[in-house]
């Protein structure tokens, strides 16, 4: 009967002492509740001691966190929209204002955080232009922020290290967006009309030099043309006069072949002469 009593109470005894403590690992804080109520906080690392069943132990990560949020659209100074996508790095710094907000939830806490540095960028965007934006520094938009968000994130017990941008786009349904393809289109269209007004006048250059080169050709080939004829002309000539020196009746009879070859081609011309005109001499019959 005693045995079994020493073991209850060492057991009960060892409950009791492990229910008294709890350790607070490095890169944490610890906080203790009484009741519900905040009794002590901001616990240091090592091994510490609360009172079984009337005091809480709760240990929170003091390391700095990266809190993560979904890209926000905003308005530059010109009325033109932008998506920024961003990230904050914050730890804890009140644990015990931290407790009293989002009751110990890292999530809410998160959530509560959000709206507080997307207002602050909306604030710093809205001053600038699309350029300034884009192109400027990334760095002067955050550092003049970064003040304003802690004041709201005081009241979680929080505090905001650093905010970066993770990228700026300009969203797909924007006008923005239709701006600047009007503007490449209108670009695009520019080097390709000067390109073809390029073209249009290598062509003209092109179809001038061979019309010259054609009236050259034709030219020297009539020129050619009309010296081979000369040559043809004056050859027959001499051949004629050679065959009517020959026999000049003959000669006479085959010119008057050629005439009447000539006049009667058609087959439907009428020659009005004298009877005796010389012409017809050679249609006439000798019975």
């Amino acid at each position: 009967m005693r045995v079994s009593m020493w073991v209850a109470l060492i057991v009960a005894a060892l409950l009791a002492l492990l229910g008294s403590v709890f350790v607070v690992n490095e890169g944490q804080t610890g906080m203790v509740l009484n009741f519900g109520r905040v009794s002590r906080s901001d616990i240091g690392p090592g091994l510490h001691f609360k009172v079984p069943l009337v005091e809480t132990a709760r240990v929170f990560d003091r390391r700095l966190q990266v809190l993560d949020s979904e890209p926000e659209r905003y308005l530059t100074s010109e009325r033109k929209d932008v998506s920024v996508d961003f990230f904050a790095v914050g730890m804890i710094k009140d644990v015990r204002a931290f407790y009293r907000a989002t009751g110990g939830d890292e999530s809410l806490a998160v959530q509560r955080l959000a709206p507080i540095i997307r207002d602050s960028l909306r604030n710093e965007i809205n001053t600038r232009t699309l350029q300034q934006v884009v192109s400027g520094s990334r760095a002067e938009v955050i550092g003049r922020q970064i003040e304003a968000i802690n004041q709201g994130a005081a009241t979680m017990g929080v505090r905001i290290v650093d905010l970066r941008i993770k990228q700026i786009d300009l969203p797909t349904d924007s006008q923005v967006i239709q701006d600047v393809y009007r503007r490449m289109r209108a670009q695009r269209q520019q080097v390709a009309s000067a390109l073809r007004a390029e073209g249009a006048e290598q062509a003209n250059t092109v179809r001038a030099q061979a019309d010259r080169d054609k009236e050259v050709i034709v030219a020297e080939a009539e020129r050619d043309a009309q010296r081979l004829r000369g040559e043809g002309d004056a050859l027959a000539a001499k051949t004629y006069a050679a065959a009517a020196n020959k026999d000049p009746g003959f000669y006479a009879f085959q010119r008057s072949l050629e005439a009447y070859r000539k006049s009667f081609n058609d087959g439907e011309a009428v020659i009005v002469l004298e009877r005796d005109d010389p012409f017809l001499q050679y249609l006439k019959s000798d019975r």
